[in-house]
This record gives C-alpha cells, structure tokens and sequence, in this order.
C-alpha cells in the first residue's frame, strides 16, 4: 500500500547501456508507476547555473532575438574534468564517457541552449521543446561518425605538478582496456532557428582543469571599418564550475599613443553569481530532491526525452564496436588528443582556450 497517488520514485543515471536496455527499464518502471510519479534525475539540470541560464535566455528580451544562425557563429559545450576515475574503475569499465556524461548531462545542456521559448513555465512545456531539439539533431552517418567523433583515453601524466597514473592502471580496469575518458563531437541542429550552426561537445577526464562552460561565439561584423586581427572577439560565456556566471567578451577602442592612432581592444564584462548571490546556494542535488517533495517536474526528465537521447547516441555506440583503431590516447593534464583541435578547425574555428 506504499503506491499512492502522492508516491514519487527517483530513478539516477545511467538509465541503461543502449536504446534496449533504456526502454525495457522505462517500460517495467511504468507498469508500476505513472509518468508523473517517475522522477529521472540528472544533477546538471539542478546547477544555479544552468537555472540562471533559462532565466537568461527566457527572462530577457536582449539576447534573443540574437539567438540564432544569423548571428551565431559556433557554440561550444564543454564539461571538463582533472580527475581520473578514482575508484571507480571497474563501473567506468562498463560505462565510458559517452554513457556517462554525453547522452545525458551534455545533450541536456545542449537542448537547454537550443531550445525554443516554452510557452509557459510548465514541466511539460520545457520538456516539449527539449525533445523538438533532440529530435531536430542531425542524422549520423558513416563519414560523419568517422570525422565528426572523437574519442580518448588518458595516459600518465601530470595533474597539478603531481604525476598521476595511465587509465589502465587504474584500480578495476582492464590493461587492455578500450573504454574512452575523453569524448569530443561536431553536430548540428537542423530547424530554422539553428541550421547550419555547428554545436561543439567535449568531455572527459584527466584534463587541464576542472572546467564546465558553454562558450556561445557570435558572428564578426558584417564589414569592418577597424583594422583588427582579433577572431571571434564577441562572445558569451556561460560558466557553469567550478565558478558560477556570466562573461561577455565584446571589443572596445582604446588609445595606442606611441602609434597615435585608435585600435581595438578586447574587453571582459563579469557577472560572478558567487559573489552576487553568495556561495552558500542551495546544492544540485539538494535543490532536485527539494522539488521531488514539492512534486515539481520541470528539471526532470521525461522517458521519451531520455530514449530520444540514446536513440542519437547509439550510431556512435555501434560504429566503436567495429573499429578496430579504438581510443586515441593523450596525456593527464592536456586538453584531450590532438585531433580534437583538427575537428574543429575543419570549420575555421578554435575551443575557447586556444584562440
């Protein structure tokens, strides 16, 4: 008699290792309980950060209208992390970083950023328009899944002047190990607002910082009346950790006095929720157990969201069990393997740390 009206049940990720597996836990899940009960959580979605990014997007008119394929050039995802697996080798094994990070905490960042305007605030009409958007992403095919998919395993290296050990000699994992630490993509999503707009996701461990960030790049003007070196000078940041907030990258003319003569320069504009708001904010977790009680759904993820996500996710999946070439390594405390900066200089851009 514990299954009434007012029972809820949080389910954590992973929610499965493929499509398969995802519907068959969604299916025997809802034999017992109703939709509105199934609380599939995804602690991303509870970050300050990612709450004051729809509060960016939806609760203000000056950047939207600027949001979108006539003015964006690139947007970049990245979620990167120093650590290694710890001692979680032996489910990492089973896991890698594409399950573990990329299906749900980056593809939920991603329909955060593409999302249309919801027409109320409602669970179900945020959920609505992040399913348009996993449904709008492109098509893998097998050129693109060659070129477009990186994946990496980290090598000993070093992580704060300190040496730290290769994967595979981590506690619990296999020394022939072919899981991936480090996973780095190019997509696009195909609707009006967006097409034609590379989207930039990149994951992984053992790398040079602690670093969750999502850099929007906007287009150069149109014709340029100054004379500038400077690519992609107008940007927004949006950091998600370690610190919290906002830089608005845009250049401003400063006075070059040797030369007499005026030149651009960038200039960095910061909002630090930390320092705004304080440090002592409510937790992800905390805030997603908060609405559990409160019976709040909005930043839970609804079951056909889920398997829309591992639908995309698989081509990958299954284009890594026949190839043979298996993870590229790279060392702790770079920023992943090499061919992770050719991906995405293809389209004439750069990550945010090399330009």
């Amino acid at each position: 008699g514990l299954n009434t009206a007012h029972t809820r049940v949080v389910l954590e990720k992973p929610l499965g290792h493929d499509l398969a597996s995802n519907r068959s836990i969604n299916h025997c899940v809802g034999q017992v309980f109703s939709e509105r009960q199934i609380y599939r959580i995804d602690h991303y979605l509870g970050k300050p950060a990612v709450q004051n990014l729809f509060a960016l997007r939806f609760g203000n008119a000056l950047f939207e209208p600027l949001w979108r394929r006539e003015h964006i050039a690139n947007i970049q995802i990245t979620i990167a992390e120093e650590l290694g697996v710890e001692k979680r080798g032996a489910f990492y094994e089973t896991t890698g970083a594409l399950r573990d990070m990329v299906q749900n905490h980056a593809l939920q960042l991603l329909c955060a950023i593409g999302m249309e305007p919801p027409i109320n605030s409602h669970a179900d009409a945020i959920r609505d328009e992040k399913l348009k958007v996993l449904r709008s992403l492109k098509p893998w095919t097998a050129e693109t899944l060659k070129q477009d998919v990186i994946r990496g395993q980290y090598g000993a290296g070093a992580i704060g002047g300190a040496a730290v050990a290769a994967y595979r000699d981590e506690l619990g994992v296999n020394p022939a190990s072919q899981t991936e630490t480090f996973v780095a993509l190019r997509t696009e999503i195909s609707n009006w607002r967006w097409a034609g707009v590379p989207f930039f996701i990149r994951t992984g461990k053992r790398l040079a910082g602690r670093d969750a960030r999502i850099v929007v790049n906007f287009r150069p003007t149109p014709h340029a009346i100054f004379n500038s070196q400077i690519g992609m000078a107008n940007r927004l940041v949006i950091n998600l950790q370690p610190k919290d907030g906002l830089e608005l990258h845009l250049l401003a003319q400063g006075q070059d006095n040797r030369k007499n003569s005026h030149t651009l320069a960038p200039v960095q504009l910061d909002l630090d929720f930390d320092k705004r708001f304080g440090h002592e904010r409510v937790g992800a977790y905390e805030r997603l157990l908060l609405d559990v009680i409160e019976g709040r759904l909005n930043l839970f993820v609804r079951s056909d969201e889920q398997e829309e996500a591992w639908r995309w996710v698989e081509p990958i999946l299954t284009h890594w069990q026949a190839d043979a070439q298996g993870p590229r390594p790279y060392a702790a405390g770079t920023w992943g393997p090499s061919a992770t900066s050719a991906m995405i200089a293809r389209d004439g851009f750069c990550w945010s740390e090399e330009c």
